[in-house]
């Protein structure tokens, strides 16, 4: 396990911004609200105010939600990546600290901009540690697990994990709560989904005379390759070649500067896909 100290120096800064900004959010928003956020820091909340309500014990953030993680964190080191996990254990570490001890400050006392604004800045919390390869940890590593080893859409298996998060939270506490807790994690969701693009795919279609220089350039940035097509312009009725190939939507924007440059007069489509059938190269976590 390697270290290169300006990619692991920013990898750090932005670790660090994310747990403060999550710890912010908890304690400003979140707490603010009586939300209940996905994953495992939905459950930690869930748990602190049960033992609150019913028990009468007041127990740290830290505590439950290191539990919490214990067990995807085993499966981070096992299966994922073991500098991937380091990193994201750094994450969870510091929003668990920075949590209990920064104090809490009210903002606004409206619900719904609070989910609204509170599910943005959870959104952009766990982007930046996914854009540096890490996890703000619960349920995201099982889904990150999920996905790159076993080829399954995790996506209905965290959204069940939340239904019953929500569903419990609805029944002690009231459904109004657990109603808005939906409108945060639905924002959280798409601004996750407009800065993250790993998982997600784009369809390059290249009209080319230099299509093996162009698929050259697509496998030297993402790995992938090329399918090259033989076709016949409609204005001109002179021969064309079409590349044709499936990116990383994190890549695309690479993989397009270097098909430019190999060849500056291409046409390029780039189309968003919705769903790929067959192997695919994803590059692992280190």
């Amino acid at each position: 396990m390697s270290f290169d100290l300006k990619k692991d120096g920013r990898r750090i800064v932005a670790i660090c911004a994310a747990a403060i900004i999550m710890a912010v959010n908890n304690k400003t928003f979140v707490r603010t609200g009586g939300l209940y956020p996905g994953g495992a820091t939905g459950l930690t909340i869930l748990i602190q105010h049960i033992a609150e309500m019913f028990f009468h014990v007041a127990i740290p953030y830290t505590v439950v939600n290191l539990l919490l993680n214990a067990v995807p964190v085993y499966i981070g080191f096992k299966f994922i990546g073991k500098k991937f996990t380091l990193y994201s254990c750094l994450m969870i570490v510091l929003t668990s600290v920075l949590t209990d001890a920064i104090p809490g400050n009210v903002i606004t006392y409206d619900t719904l901009l609070i989910s609204v604004f509170g599910g943005m800045l959870s959104g952009l919390a766990i982007s930046l540690c996914l854009i540096v390869d890490a996890t703000s940890g619960g349920t995201d590593f099982i889904a990150i697990f999920l996905s790159e080893r076993k080829g399954v859409d995790s996506f209905n298996i965290i959204l069940g994990v939340n239904f019953v998060i929500l569903s419990v939270a609805g029944i002690l506490f009231g459904w109004d709560k657990a109603l808005y807790s939906i409108i945060f994690q639905f924002v959280s969701t798409q601004v996750l989904h407009a800065l993250y693009k790993k998982y997600q795919q784009e369809t390059l279609f290249v009209v080319t005379n230099k299509p093996q220089e162009v698929c050259d350039a697509i496998f030297q940035i993402s790995h992938h390759g090329a399918t090259i097509l033989e076709g016949q312009g409609s204005f001109e009725h002179c021969e064309r070649n079409v590349v044709y190939s499936v990116v990383s939507g994190a890549e695309s924007k690479k993989v397009i500067h270097a098909v430019r440059k190999a060849d500056e007069k291409a046409f390029i489509n780039a189309v968003k896909t919705r769903q790929i059938s067959g192997y695919f190269y994803q590059k692992p976590s280190d």
